[in-house]
């Protein structure tokens, strides 16, 4: 049985090579230095990792709760929504992928930034990923922007968190 749990310090090597399985995806700005062992570090350091590992202890996805200054900067975010957080770093293995996973990952960030107290969750998407897209407008994601960050063009995706995702 696959279980969501958060990473740990032992998880590292796993979660980076599951990060370097995403480079040359379409749409995906990563590269051989992002995300690397910085953002894991940074991310363990806050409990804000977590890992989705299958029935033999393999970590097949990963989520962050991210705190990037230049997207919380954004003004397109709903005043009436703050305090918000951004979810990032989401990956799924490649066999794994087009099984709904990154939908249950995302779905457990969501529960996570509800229990903390955050009233709604952000997250950018490539414009032209349109795939990602029709995910994010089926689990009632809003668009409210559009910026350029990271030489990428993204569209800005917002929702309100209530209990039940």
């Amino acid at each position: 049985m696959r279980a969501i749990v958060q990473a740990e310090e032992k998880d590292k090597e796993e979660i980076l090579r599951l990060y370097k399985t995403q480079l040359g995806r379409e749409f995906c700005p990563w590269d051989e230095t992002y995300p690397g062992e910085k953002e894991i570090e940074f991310d363990l350091s806050r409990d804000a990792l977590f890992v989705m590992k299958d029935e033999k202890g393999k970590i097949i996805a990963s989520i962050s709760i991210d705190e990037d200054e230049a997207v919380e900067k954004l003004e397109c975010w709903t005043p009436e929504l703050q305090p918000g957080k951004e979810l990032s770093r989401l990956a799924v293995a490649p066999d794994y992928q087009n099984h709904g996973l990154a939908r249950e990952m995302l779905q457990y960030g969501m529960q996570v930034l509800y229990s903390q107290g955050y009233k709604s969750v952000h997250f950018l998407v490539n414009r032209y990923n349109m795939k990602a897209l029709r995910s994010y407008a089926a689990l009632n994601f809003q668009t409210v922007g559009e910026c350029e960050l990271y030489d990428q063009p993204f569209l800005c995706y917002e929702k309100a968190l209530i209990q039940a995702q």
